[in-house]
């Protein structure tokens, strides 16, 4: 066992201690966590990223609903604490299914989103995230194609990957925990994080990574942890610049803010995943009407969307702003393969390179 399994275990093992400690002196078992809401987002001037503010919530054996899900957390600590003292793994949806088998029905889960809140309790409380727990979600898919030699660590010993000519027009798989790739050398210039497979698949074919010495990272829509993580150490170990890529819809824009500033959910670990210096490169609505894209108009979901966007204190700039009325008032939205309208070299010859230039990546 590693010395960081052997302190997420010990940290585990502590949380329970503490559920017996109140419960031997008296007192109702309870754990208080912060509220994982919108208006309890505050910014951390010292990161610069979005953090969870000091309203605070608690699980509390005081009820019949209080109980059980203290009972499910206690159930969950001595899988994980089990799974990491044998070296062994699991998937977040293994462990909903594997809730079944526990001899004690009030302990099993309702559904998955109920036991993936309890494993972010648990990183929360505990202070240590869900990979040192050995929780996996499902494969992601996310990829990296540029110039990077890595070294990762595997099961079956060390191997050393090259980014572009190891690897198939695929790209490198990014691992569930990419805290175990070391970063051997490159001739990366920037960091271009991609929503969609089919905009990462055009500039791999136009040879755009090799023509800018850019390094590809594929979000594959909004982007798992995993990949945020790879994204901000490229950033913050190598100093490399990092821009974010997608389509032109309130959901996109959301993609980019979990990247640069976190996501509510995760804020507890918005200092581990975010990478507050990334920059935003399109589709913007300005470009719909530059370029006179192809577009949709917006649904009332998209509408309903950019409004509270506007009260999100992750979007309160002035950029920002001024795009998010605009797209309102144009009642529109694009996705980044509309830029084939104009040829399909046109975002690797043009729209890319003039962007990327006008905000001095390039």
């Amino acid at each position: 066992m590693s010395k960081n399994e052997a302190q997420a275990r010990e940290e585990l093992i502590d949380l329970a201690a503490d559920f017996y400690d109140q419960f031997a002196g008296g007192e109702i078992p309870e754990m208080e966590l912060p509220t994982r809401t919108k208006s309890n987002i505050v910014f951390d001037e010292d990161s610069n990223v979005w953090v969870y503010g000091d309203r605070t919530s608690k699980r509390s054996a005081n009820s019949v609903s209080g109980a059980r899900k203290l009972l499910k957390a206690v159930y969950t600590i001595e899988f994980l604490s089990d799974q990491l003292e044998e070296g062994r793994s699991s998937t977040l949806r293994e462990l909903y299914y594997l809730s079944e088998s526990w001899d004690n029905e009030e302990a099993q889960f309702n559904s998955q989103d109920e036991s993936n809140q309890l494993v972010e309790d648990l990183e929360i409380v505990s202070g240590v995230t869900r990979e040192d727990f050995h929780m996996r979600p499902e494969e992601s898919g996310a990829t990296l194609m540029g110039p990077l030699e890595l070294r990762e660590q595997t099961r079956r010993g060390e191997r050393e990957i090259h980014c572009q000519e190891d690897v198939g027009e695929g790209g490198y798989q990014i691992p569930n925990n990419p805290d175990m790739i070391d970063f051997l050398d490159h001739d990366i210039d920037f960091v271009l994080a991609v929503e969609t497979g089919g905009m990462r698949d055009r500039l791999v074919e136009n040879g755009f990574d090799e023509e800018y010495n850019c390094l590809v990272v594929h979000l594959k829509g909004q982007p798992a942890r995993a990949t945020r993580r790879i994204t901000k150490r490229l950033h913050d170990e190598l100093d490399l610049p990092v821009v974010v890529f997608t389509d032109g819809d309130p959901w996109s824009y959301r993609i980019y803010g979990s990247v640069a500033y976190g996501s509510i959910k995760s804020a507890h670990l918005s200092e581990y995943l975010a990478t507050p210096k990334a920059d935003f490169v399109g589709i913007q609505p300005k470009d719909i009407v530059e370029y006179d894209l192809p577009s949709d108009p917006l649904g009332d979901s998209d509408i309903n969307a950019l409004e509270s966007e506007l009260e999100d204190p992750r979007f309160q700039t002035d950029y920002w702003e001024e795009q998010i009325e605009l797209q309102l008032d144009i009642g529109k939205k694009s996705e980044q393969q509309a830029l084939a309208s104009r040829g399909l070299d046109f975002v690797t010859d043009t729209y890319l390179p003039e962007r990327l230039d006008d905000m001095g990546v390039l």
